[in-house]
């Protein structure tokens, strides 16, 4: 099972998303839709092995920051309606999908990338609700969410919630 061994780029440590962590996403069954909390622009940080200036990317969900490249930061002009300021990027949800053709330094390493459609934002499951009570039977049955983020999102504080009832209740 993949979940027992270890992608070869987790050696590198890094502090801020990449296509390893996607990987892990993906294979969890998570949804790759994401909002942003703010954008700062840090000066003299690391990234890749490198110190420089970066607009760095903060989430809402507990992921590692993002990176933002050139082509990125494009997109995410275009989400806050042509500013150009990184203060006005804060709040905008984003789809990222990883591009297997992204190159860095002339190679072809694959990389993080921020879908230019603005993503269609699952519904939030919601407790006393019908569709709490189908994902609560989806819930016992597989022993998991995936079936619940396929169709909607869950807060960790309602999965926590779901998890509870589901143990009260055979």
């Amino acid at each position: 099972m993949s979940s027992t061994k270890t992608h070869y780029r987790k050696v590198f440590k890094s502090d801020h998303l990449g296509v390893a962590d996607l990987e892990d996403l993906i294979e969890s069954k998570r949804n790759l839709i994401f909002t942003i909390t703010h954008v700062k622009q840090e000066i003299g940080v690391r990234v890749a092995g490198k110190k420089g200036n970066f607009n760095i990317a903060y989430f809402k969900e507990k992921i590692k920051p993002l990176v933002l490249n050139a082509g990125n930061s494009k997109i995410m002009k275009g989400f806050a309606n042509g500013s150009v300021f990184v203060e006005d990027w804060g709040g905008i949800t984003i789809q990222l999908y990883i591009d297997p053709t992204a190159s860095y330094g002339g190679a072809i390493t694959g990389g993080v990338r921020i879908n230019p459609n603005a993503p269609k934002k699952a519904q939030e499951l919601q407790p006393n609700t019908q569709a709490w009570t189908n994902a609560l039977v989806a819930y016992k049955r597989d022993g998991n969410f995936e079936a619940v983020f396929k169709r909607m999102s869950i807060s960790e504080e309602n999965q926590k919630k779901m998890i509870e009832e589901a143990a009260s209740v055979s």
